[in-house]
């Protein structure tokens, strides 16, 4: 369960001294991993996905997704940013939607993503499906991103109340993902980064097991980012592992 050595990262951006650590566990419902983690070793850039189902389809969408990311990423180099960001999601959504085609399942994934710019000043966040992006400042755990499901659109708009079973029934029925046969375009946030910021993206087996206190707390009490993920993870188990769970963490000194 513990962090991979390879996943804590660091980097001087400006004046910024940049964290990125990250983890995942399969849990105890599912016989693999269909999350997919990346924390880059060359840019502060970190992403998460997570894949649709438990089948070949999820598998594929989720590595696909992330490559075609990366790729783009890596690409640019210093000049990311929120436009070429979302050419990359479209060709993820052309990609994944091919290798669908050739599956002949349910191929599909989330996709979200957090990039610091290269002034250490400005970071995008990408998002699509229900993978979240958290933020700690001054105290405060405020979630950034919206949830691409009925469920959340049901509870904004107050068709069920949100703990109903009306709401859970309509918890995994996504609006919008990589594969989806309307290539919908992802949220793009645009961040300013402070010291004393930690950044938390997480796949729902996080959000969904994790109660926002206790995430609150820890991220409040880090001293180890790598340390921390494995607390997070670690508490996603004693809640019942009923997910893969990824975490990643983006701290600001």
């Amino acid at each position: 369960m513990s962090t991979n050595p390879g996943q804590v990262r660091r980097f001087r951006v400006g004046r910024h001294d940049v964290t990125l650590a990250g983890g995942s566990v399969v849990g105890h419902r599912y016989p693999a991993n269909f999350d997919v983690l990346h924390v880059d070793a060359t840019l502060p850039f970190a992403a998460v996905a997570d894949g649709m189902g438990s089948g070949r389809g999820s598998t594929v969408a989720g590595s696909t997704a992330m490559t075609t990311l990366v790729e783009a990423v890596h690409a640019a180099g210093s000049t990311a940013d929120d436009r070429r960001l979302r050419a990359a999601v479209a060709e993820a959504q052309s990609r994944v939607r091919a290798a669908g085609a050739q599956l002949g399942e349910l191929t599909g994934c989330t996709l979200t993503a957090l990039l610091v710019g290269p002034d250490g000043e400005h970071g995008w966040i990408t998002q699509i499906g229900d993978s979240r992006v958290y933020r700690l400042r001054g105290g405060l755990l405020e979630l950034l991103t919206v949830d691409h499901t009925v469920a959340w659109l049901g509870a904004v708009h107050g068709w069920y109340p949100a703990d109903s079973p009306a709401a859970a029934a309509a918890r995994y029925q996504l609006t919008r993902y990589i594969g989806h046969p309307d290539r919908p375009e992802p949220d793009l946030l645009a961040v300013t980064l402070r010291p004393g910021d930690v950044y938390c993206l997480c796949t729902d087996g996080v959000a969904e097991q994790v109660e926002y206190g206790r995430l609150r707390d820890l991220l409040g009490g880090i001293r180890e980012p790598g340390g921390t993920v494995d607390r997070i993870l670690a508490d996603s188990l004693a809640a019942g592992g009923r997910d893969n769970a990824t975490v990643a963490l983006l701290t600001i000194t």
